[in-house]
């Protein structure tokens, strides 16, 4: 059963493989001098780095942050849908091997593939990258790069992407066995973990680890932007590094609050936006009244324990998955 199975992936498996090599290989060649880079420049080195190594920096991110979705759809969906429609599993089952055995092969194979494909991709690229991760989180500037806790970084770094693409290749393999046609769940897969892939960094990542709060006065010299109109402040601290989760306006007393309508008219102009001095000193009238911005952020010290519970978070889906799919191979499939 590991043969065959491994016959129905090695078209998709050398393609990947040989896309996450040629990608190794170019990193471990531009990768050492970037390292020297950081050595000499420090936190400097984000103002110092080449355009060419930028577009790898960024083709990494995408790679890493692709390798799951492609699994999903091109190993997982087909892997059974595509004997479904075809009835070639009836060959198997005849054969004295058990639907249970015949599904485990398939799933257990495949997952591995997919952990050590997504795996090896997130390793070249986390460590092509760590010189660009070290100067961010050393305070290096951040308009250009993310801070590794950034929800874009973070899937493509450490072994996260390893429990994404086991999840995104049981999910493929569960679908195309509910569908039991190819093309509409390579379709279904790459929808639903997309959403997935939204809700949880949104909604769920920061609650896995114990998150950080500071509150910081509302004054001109510290970073500061204002979101829906005027309603809303964001104001940014000084914690190099850290992902700020959630905002909230504090008044004179400490308590949430939202902003004063006289924010919004010392902002209202008949030309267009304030200019710079116009808002400056309305930050400076919403700050003489006694107005904070409370930050709830996550260190980035918090990286690794973020990683370990995202990875059990996503392992654990996976591993509910082969479970669903176990009991539907069984009482649902004729």
């Amino acid at each position: 059963m590991i043969w065959l199975t491994w016959r129905q992936l090695r078209i998709q498996a050398a393609v990947v493989f040989g896309a996450v090599a040629a990608l190794a290989a170019t990193l471990v060649v531009t990768g050492p001098q970037l390292a020297d880079l950081y050595r000499a420049a420090g936190s400097g080195l984000v103002d110092q780095v080449s355009s060419a190594d930028q577009a790898l920096y960024y083709t990494g991110l995408l790679v890493v942050l692709a390798v799951p979705a492609v699994i999903g759809m091109f190993w997982g969906a087909p892997l059974i849908s595509r004997e479904l429609e075809t009835g070639t599993h009836y060959l198997a089952w005849n054969q004295g091997v058990t639907r249970t055995r015949w599904l485990a092969a398939k799933l257990g194979l495949g997952a591995a593939a997919s952990m050590t494909a997504a795996g090896l991709t997130s390793l070249a690229v986390s460590w092509w990258s760590s010189p660009i991760d070290r100067a961010v989180n050393g305070g290096g500037a951040t308009d250009t790069y993310f801070p590794r806790l950034d929800p874009v970084a973070f899937a493509a770094r450490g072994v996260v992407p390893m429990a994404h693409a086991a999840f995104a290749f049981v999910l493929g393999v569960a679908l195309g066995l509910v569908i039991r046609r190819t093309l509409p769940a390579m379709a279904t897969t790459f929808a639903l973990y997309a959403a997935v892939q939204v809700v949880v960094p949104m909604w769920i990542r920061s609650h896995l680890a114990a998150a950080d709060q500071t509150t910081v006065p509302i004054m001109t010299g510290i970073p500061i932007s204002i979101q829906e109109g005027a309603e809303q402040i964001v104001a940014h601290p000084e914690v190099p590094g850290a992902w700020e989760t959630s905002q909230q306006t504090l008044n004179a007393a400490g308590q949430p609050s939202s902003l004063p309508s006289s924010f919004a008219e010392c902002l209202r102009t008949e030309s267009g936006p304030p200019t710079v001095q116009q808002f400056d000193g309305c930050i400076a009238d919403l700050g003489a009244q006694g107005y904070q911005q409370q930050v709830t952020y996550q260190p980035a010290g918090n990286f690794w324990a973020l990683q370990w519970a995202e990875t059990g978070l996503y392992l654990g889906l996976a591993l509910a998955l082969a479970g669903f799919c176990a009991w539907w191979i069984r009482r649902r499939v004729t």
